[in-house]
């Protein structure tokens, strides 16, 4: 009996599960489980019993082989109230949920660990990403925990101290001039030459899976009840899709009921593509035309799915913000005064959150959760990247690979 395949997000067609993303309409290719299979050793009374990790969930999570699973700790970071935000921001309740508690220091772990795990199931021994930081860290050292050859590729003004990680867990490094789209279209063309999985978002089935974790986690520590409100910085974007297909599944569980909670995508003024697509009428994504946002994990110009990413927006009653440098530099210092490291990621989450509290769109009575997807240190400026290849095009790949 199968206990997970597939369900093609845009025309509805099942398969078998396979080391594959996209069905040959183009739609995402979605994990489905047996949920009555699923309640059949998972029960939610018995979780507490369970390792604090992401694979306390792990009948959840599409791995076949309990020895196939490749692990350093993540998931299960702490959901910490925030009493001064709340009294300034006059909300009955406010939550950041620390995701730079995972191992690699950002949510990205959690992904990651899925994505190495099925590779482990279907014996690949080599992958390859493109990044604009935090993904190639955390599948660097995935990789490395699993003996897996790791290939990954950031722009090159990634923060010094995430390629220094690359380096450190034995990843294979390289700089490009381009930005993440453009890393992503060498790493495609090197795929039949070098015989790697590119586990790109969206490219693979692990990574979206590995994030839902975020969205069980926050049922469960929110005791099944959930919040009025998620505030979520996004890039590609498989945050948010993993959080919405963990609700719908704890709804058919009938372990959550009531509305989903209003979703909220937060981007950076300079690369806003979901901002913008939002607030058009027309149902289609329109990706970024020009970029000039700082090198955060936001700045994806053209994210795999953003049809799906504006559904799920809309089906939420959600909606997405954008937020400036300096916005994301004030909500920095505002929690690092509470005791919370954050990325400019996470702080762009906070200043999402003010500016919607600010024109009544989150509400006085609306319970809040904010993500911080990293921790403040990884961005640390003045740190210069190690020496490692710069490629410009497939071509200059090659030659710096191979030679």
């Amino acid at each position: 009996m199968e206990r997970f395949r597939f369900i093609c997000s845009r025309c509805g067609k099942s398969e078998p599960f396979s080391y594959k993303a996209v069905c040959d309409c183009g739609g995402t290719l979605l994990v489905d489980y047996d949920l009555e299979l699923v309640s059949q050793t998972l029960f939610q009374n018995q979780l507490s019993l369970r390792s604090s990790t992401m694979w306390r969930y792990r009948e959840l999570l599409p791995i076949q082989h309990q020895s196939s699973i490749v692990s350093l700790g993540e998931g299960w970071t702490p959901l910490l109230r925030m009493p001064t935000l709340e009294k300034e921001l006059q909300l009955p309740a406010l939550w950041i949920k620390r995701e730079e508690q995972n191992p690699t220091g950002s949510f990205k772990a959690r992904g990651f660990a899925a994505a190495v795990s099925i590779m482990n199931d279907f014996q690949l021994k080599k992958a390859a990403v493109p990044s604009n930081g935090n993904a190639a860290s955390a599948l660097s050292a995935y990789a490395a925990r699993a003996g897996i050859e790791v290939v990954v590729i950031v722009p090159k003004d990634c923060p010094g101290i995430i390629v220094e990680e690359c380096v450190r867990y034995g990843a294979k490094t390289f700089l490009t001039s381009g930005l993440i789209h453009d890393a992503g279209a060498i790493l495609e063309q090197g795929k039949q030459r070098y015989g790697w999985v590119n586990v790109g978002t969206l490219k693979e089935p692990g990574r979206i899976e590995g994030k839902k974790t975020m969205g069980l986690e926050l049922a469960e520590q929110l005791g099944w009840k959930l919040p009025d409100v998620i505030v979520y910085p996004t890039g590609g974007g498989s945050g948010i899709i993993g959080m919405w297909k963990a609700f719908n599944e704890l709804i058919a569980l009938g372990w959550i009921c009531g509305p989903m909670p209003r979703i909220v995508s937060v981007q950076e003024s300079g690369c806003d593509p979901i901002v913008q697509s939002i607030h058009q009428n027309d149902s289609r994504f329109i990706p970024a035309a020009n970029t000039s946002s700082s090198p955060t994990g936001m700045r994806v110009p053209h994210p795999p799915d953003g049809d799906l990413l504006l559904s799920i927006l809309r089906q939420t009653n959600g909606t997405a913000v954008t937020v400036t440098a300096q916005e994301i530099a004030v909500s920095q210092k505002r929690l690092g005064r509470c005791g919370i490291s954050s990325s400019p990621e996470g702080a762009a989450a906070l200043a999402g959150c003010i500016r919607l509290r600010d024109n009544g769109w989150i509400r006085d009575t609306d319970r809040v959760v904010v993500f911080n997807t990293s921790h403040a240190d990884k961005y640390i400026h003045w740190a210069a990247p190690p020496e490692v290849p710069i490629v410009q095009d497939y071509h200059d790949f090659i030659a710096a690979y191979d030679g």
